[in-house]
């Protein structure tokens, strides 16, 4: 092992090129698979199997520290186009120096909640805002790894496209 992940340096929110200020956490979506339970003839007990490219609903989430036009403007009930751009810290072990690799997260969401926090002096007002993903895309070091677009029948994990020969067969 030549390079040993560390942490994220910081990260920058951007929807139609302005960066969103105030955000100090974004949990980003689970990749979840949509599995069925199979038991029968030839099966010793019962499996659970993944369904090739299907996953279940994908959901975000960011918080503020304050009630700022940059959430007013994400409960919009419309798609948004989120450009997530992350700088990780990573330790190269032959050169004993510290490296930054670039990771980006495009996501297209639509709000489902936005919970406006409390009122207290000097303390944060703790606003979040969680959003539904229909589409879902990462970049590492600028090479495309992961595309998730349930509605155009797409699921590339690491440059492989799972569900080509599904769409194919349905004449998609």
């Amino acid at each position: 092992m030549s390079k040993v992940d560390e942490l994220v340096i910081n990260y920058a929110i951007y929807e139609d090129a302005t960066e969103y200020l105030g955000t100090t956490e974004v949990t980003l979506p689970d990749l979840e698979y949509i599995t069925e339970e199979l038991s029968g003839a030839g099966i010793a007990g019962n499996i659970e199997e993944i369904i090739i490219g299907h996953l279940n609903a994908m959901s975000t989430t960011f918080n503020f520290r304050t009630v700022t036009a940059a959430a007013v403007k994400l409960m919009e009930p419309r798609v948004h186009r989120i450009d997530l751009r992350v700088a990780q810290q990573r330790m190269n072990l032959r050169t004993s120096t510290n490296e930054v690799s670039g990771v980006k997260h495009i996501m297209k969401v639509k709000p489902k909640k936005t919970a406006l926090g409390k009122v207290a002096a000097a303390s944060t007002a703790d606003v979040s805002g969680e959003y539904a993903v229909s589409y879902y895309a990462m970049y590492l070091d600028g090479s495309k790894v992961t595309e998730i677009d349930p509605l155009n029948f797409v699921c590339i994990i690491n440059g492989k496209d799972y569900l080509k020969d599904v769409r194919k067969a349905l004449g998609k």
